[in-house]
């Protein structure tokens, strides 16, 4: 059982920049993947960004709608995944989840087992 507690997010002004954490706890998050969803009012979730890791090295991907300005990392010590965003717009608001899933990056929402509770995002213009 994997347990996901987020922190970050809050108000910011476009241009601006935030840093979403997502920290891990019942399982190291070694050979897994761990995902960054959003969901803004009245649309679906959508894929943001993945990191996915195991003895072969770190992989990433990042959606097209966000590609340049954020950036998703971790911290193996700390069981930590972050999503760094930088360049913010009004398009960008939402309510942010991390997910984990095993080995694999995928941007589909249901193949994601564990979720965070979710973080607000709020880009004023």
């Amino acid at each position: 059982q994997v347990q996901l507690v987020q922190s970050g997010g809050g108000l910011v002004q476009a241009g601006g920049s935030l840093r979403l954490s997502c920290v891990a706890s019942g399982r190291t998050l070694d050979r897994s993947t761990v995902g960054w969803f959003r969901q803004a009012p009245g649309k679906e979730r959508e894929f943001v960004a993945a990191i996915s890791w195991s003895w072969s090295g770190t992989n990433t991907y990042v959606a097209d709608s966000v590609k340049g300005r954020f950036t998703i990392s971790r911290d193996n010590a700390k069981n930590t995944v972050y999503l760094q965003m930088n360049s913010l717009k009004s398009e960008d608001t939402a309510v942010y989840y991390c997910a984990s899933r095993g080995l694999g990056i995928v941007t589909e929402d249901q193949q994601y087992g564990y979720w965070g509770q979710g973080t607000q995002v709020t880009v004023s213009s």
